[in-house]
């Protein structure tokens, strides 16, 4: 998306727009939602930080809308068009998410095991948004790419233009259903107003994995890339030093003290590692762990 974002910047900046395009972050873990923000106007852009109402969002993976944190849906307004990269029809999306404002779907690749290896996703997206918003030519899409990918080599450039010019000649017939939304004067904005948050007690507020309204069935184990084991030749059963500092008390402990490391929800942070006094908690690479749990 970080890609997309680049080449749409650099297609209205072509076609003589002030752009401002910006990607923004989640968890610094594999598979984290990642979002980018394009601004295109005629005059100067004075605003900063992130779209609070979009007039277009483009959702490169589906399996993202139904994810609260993910926040695909911050922000939509009734004027908002909402583009998904998606197997499913624009019937079935408008069906599942009915929204006020129209849904748009671009027919997704062919899957794959790895949604992160979606193939030229990035210039579909780009394509797509340009078609849909109007006012930006074939050509522009042609040289933004080429602009945004010349260090890739010209084999990867030809594939994302042809693929881009795809999506943006199937929606052809939807293009500039992108509207841009009135500016809203500053008086009209609500006063922020405070809300007083009683204390909670220690046992609802700490991290414990398996306590109620937290996230015991989303199994965080799979963001590992590194895993921790425990030597119980080592260890000394001080479990209480691993166990406390695990911030999501993914080390269950048993009646005799010894602590076990619960992998359907250790994130892989390996602060245990850091903190276990007889240095009994090693560190392998997750496919290795694998190998030794089955």
């Amino acid at each position: 998306m970080k890609t997309a974002s680049r080449i749409l910047g650099t297609a209205f900046f072509l076609e003589g727009y002030e752009v401002q395009d910006a990607p923004r972050y989640g968890a610094e873990r594999r598979g984290a939602p990642i979002f980018a923000f394009v601004r295109a106007a005629r005059e100067i852009i004075n605003e900063r930080g992130i779209i609070g109402i979009p007039d277009l969002v483009v959702v490169a993976d589906d399996t993202l809308v139904p994810v609260p944190a993910a926040g695909v849906l911050a922000g939509v307004a009734p004027h908002t068009v909402l583009l998904i990269n998606s197997h499913e029809s624009t019937a079935t999306w408008v069906h599942r998410l009915n929204l006020a404002g129209p849904i748009v779907t671009l027919p997704a690749t062919e899957a794959v095991e790895d949604r992160a290896e979606l193939p030229y996703v990035g210039a579909a997206c780009a394509g797509a948004a340009a078609s849909l918003v109007g006012g930006v030519a074939r050509a522009s899409i042609d040289a933004a790419i080429r602009s945004e990918l010349e260090p890739l080599g010209e084999a990867v450039v030809t594939k994302n233009i042809a693929v881009a010019l795809y999506a943006y000649d199937s929606l052809s017939g939807q293009a500039g259903m992108v509207t841009e939304q009135e500016e809203r004067p500053a008086g009209e904005w609500a006063v922020p107003e405070w809300v007083e948050l009683s204390l909670e007690t220690v046992n609802r507020s700490a991290p414990v994995i398996h306590a109620g309204a937290t996230s015991d069935l989303m199994l965080t184990g799979s963001w590992r890339t590194m895993r921790p084991l425990i030597d119980y030749d080592r260890c000394k059963h001080c479990w209480w030093v691993c166990s406390t500092f695990c911030p999501d008390s993914a080390i269950d402990v048993s009646e005799e003290g010894v602590p076990k490391i619960d992998y359907d929800h250790c994130k892989g942070c390996l602060i245990c590692v850091a903190q276990c006094p007889p240095h009994a908690i090693e560190v392998i690479p997750e496919h290795e762990g694998e190998e030794i749990t089955t």
